[in-house]
C-alpha cells in the first residue's frame, strides 16, 4: 500500500529511462561511467525507442548531442537510400537488453563509413591505420573516462573495471520456484556475435574496426 501511494503521489515516467553504461574493459573505454536516456514512443515496441547518451561523448556513431546512430534503433522500413536492410533495423523482438549490448560493441567497433561524427571519424582512422602511434583519438576518450569517475563516485557506484567484474552473473526470473536459471545481464558473447549482424549501417561494421588497446 505504501509502495502505490508513492506512485500515486509522484507517477513514474515509464516512457523516459534513465540508464548508465560501463566502458568495456580492454577498450578506451574500460572505466567509463556513461550515463544516458532511453525516450520510449507510445506504440513501443512496435516503433524503437531513441537512445541519447548524457555523458559527453567522442565517437564517430554519436552524434554532438548525443544521439545514438545504431541500425537497431532505426525504424523498420524499406529506405533503400540508406543502405540498410529492413532485417537490420528494429523489429518488436528488440528490447532494452540488444540495445544495450548493441551500443556496448558499438562503443569499440565503429562505422566509419557513413559517420554521425566526421571529426571523430577522421581521427579513429588516423589511430587505427597508424596502428595506435596517433594517440590524438585515444586521448580524448581518455579525459572523457577520467572525467566520469568523479559521477561515479557522487552516485556511489564502483566501474567494474575486469571482465570478470563486468560479467555480472544474476538470477532471471523464475519460471517456477524451483528454478535456477543464470543469465547475463552485461556481456554475452552469442548476443554480441548476432549484434554484429544486425548493426551495419552508421554504427558498425566488422571490417571497419581496429585492434584496441587496453
Amino acid at each position: 500500500m505504501l509502495e502505490m501511494k508513492s506512485l500515486q503521489e509522484e507517477p513514474a515516467d515509464l516512457y523516459n529511462w534513465e540508464v548508465a553504461i560501463f566502458g568495456p574493459p580492454n577498450t578506451h573505454y574500460e572505466g567509463g561511467y556513461f550515463k544516458a536516456r532511453i525516450k520510449f514512443p507510445i506504440d513501443y515496441p512496435y516503433s524503437p525507442p531513441t537512445f541519447r547518451f548524457l555523458t559527453k561523448m567522442w565517437h564517430p556513431n554519436i552524434y554532438e548531442n548525443g544521439d545514438v546512430c545504431i541500425s537497431i534503433l532505426h525504424p523498420p522500413v524499406d529506405d533503400p537510400q540508406s543502405g540498410e536492410l529492413p532485417s537490420e533495423r528494429w523489429n518488436p523482438t528488440q528490447n532494452v537488453r540488444t540495445i544495450l549490448l548493441s551500443v556496448i560493441s558499438l562503443l569499440n567497433e565503429p562505422n566509419t563509413f557513413s559517420p554521425a561524427n566526421v571529426d571523430a571519424s577522421v581521427m579513429y582512422r588516423k589511430w587505427r591505420d597508424s596502428k595506435g602511434k596517433d594517440r590524438e583519438y585515444a586521448e580524448i576518450i581518455r579525459k572523457q573516462v577520467l572525467a566520469t569517475k568523479a559521477e561515479a563516485e557522487r552516485d556511489g557506484v564502483k566501474v567494474p573495471t575486469t571482465l570478470a567484474e563486468y560479467c555480472v552473473r544474476t538470477r532471471a526470473p523464475a519460471l517456477d520456484e524451483g528454478s535456477d536459471l543464470l543469465y547475463d545481464d552485461y556481456y554475452d558473447d552469442e548476443d554480441l556475435e548476432d549484434d554484429d549482424d544486425d548493426d551495419e549501417d552508421c554504427c558498425y561494421d566488422e571490417d571497419d574496426s581496429g585492434n584496441e588497446e587496453s
